[in-house]
């Protein structure tokens, strides 16, 4: 009588999740959650696709034509864009080039995956707040109330450090350092810490919400930004407070209508409005923790204004005068003179 096979694809997931992702590679466990939902998706596809129990499905069930098909699925069915196609296929990368290190008889499967192209996606147009659009959502805000007061304190820090929306919510009272220098502890991306400062006036702000409106001492271990219900403010929670603020303040400006704007947006304003001063690339990049200077770079393409002035201060390198061409052979010379 033969045996049955055993399962690699159980003992790969339970070891790609239990051990080699947490505790080998260290990564964060946002991170892990966003490989185990890609393939959840991808084993419950599968799944369907095949007509297979999900507890029957073994890795060699999972090859190129199927994570191909299950991509095709995600930009048709599900309507996801291309950059959430290409984070699932990141996750399926991930796992196929473990499973091409721990069992070699699957390399040539593990091959074929890797070999699957991320899709070109086109670059979006960063929008963002200017200097002033920031000042009247802040003046805006009735602080003459306790939430008015949260959420000027959690604007000004956010536009202050130009902070992750995670990093705001991961924030602690004792990560603030409320005598001089004034700073803050940032937890980024793989669980990276950086050191942020702070304006004196956004400081102050800070020590008010949490001495006179929270009542904590500040060597208290709490988070620093709650909810009415007085637990630590979600995702949601900061957009429906940005949304809300850019809202009021639209009767202002009217120009706020015009921008797609969501708490990322405040970061991007930060670095513009770093740039616009004057700050190095490298500096900002170090401020908004970013793991390459490529990331920042893109900041020096955005502005427009920059743009306008730089353009002013050089001459057109051009001497052909308007109406000049009259003839195909005329453009075609000067095609060729280039």
């Amino acid at each position: 009588m033969n045996k049955k096979s055993p399962n690699i694809l159980a003992r790969a997931l339970r070891d790609f999740f239990g051990e080699y992702l947490p505790s080998l590679r260290g990564l964060s466990p946002h991170t892990v959650l966003s490989y185990r939902d890609a393939l959840i998706l991808l084993l419950r596809f599968l799944a369907s696709d095949k007509n297979i129990p999900l507890t029957k499905l073994n890795l060699p069930d999972i090859q190129p034509e199927d994570a191909i098909a299950f991509l095709h699925h995600l930009e048709q069915d599900r309507h996801n864009c291309a950059a959430t196609r290409n984070i699932r296929l990141a996750a399926i990368h991930a796992f196929f080039r473990y499973v091409g290190e721990q069992f070699p008889e699957q390399l040539n499967q593990a091959q074929g995956m890797l070999a699957i192209p991320f899709k070109r996606t086109s670059v979006a147009v960063i929008d963002y707040f200017d200097y002033e659009e920031i000042k009247i959502i802040l003046e805006s805000i009735d602080r003459s109330v306790v939430m008015g007061r949260r959420d000027y304190a959690l604007l000004a820090m956010m536009f202050n450090t130009g902070a992750r929306v995670q990093e705001i919510i991961d924030l602690q009272i004792t990560d603030v350092q409320f005598i001089r220098p004034f700073q803050v502890r940032l937890t980024g991306k793989g669980r990276k810490t950086r050191i942020c400062p702070l304006w004196p006036q956004t400081t102050q702000v800070l020590r008010d919400y949490c001495l006179r409106d929270r009542g904590l001492n500040l060597h208290d271990h709490h988070p620093l930004f709650i909810n009415h219900r007085g637990v630590t403010l979600t995702r949601f929670g900061i957009r429906y407070i940005l949304n809300k603020r850019c809202e009021a303040a639209k009767a202002l400006l009217p120009t706020l209508a015009a921008k797609s704007l969501h708490p990322h947006s405040v970061r991007h304003s930060t670095a513009v409005h770093l740039l616009k001063s004057g700050v190095d690339l490298a500096t900002i990049s170090h401020w908004l923790g970013h793991a390459s200077l490529n990331t920042t770079n893109r900041y020096a393409t955005i502005d427009l204004e920059m743009k306008r002035k730089a353009i002013e201060l050089i001459e057109s390198p051009s001497n052909v005068k308007a109406g000049a061409w009259k003839t195909d052979e005329s453009i075609l010379g000067w095609l060729e003179s280039l």
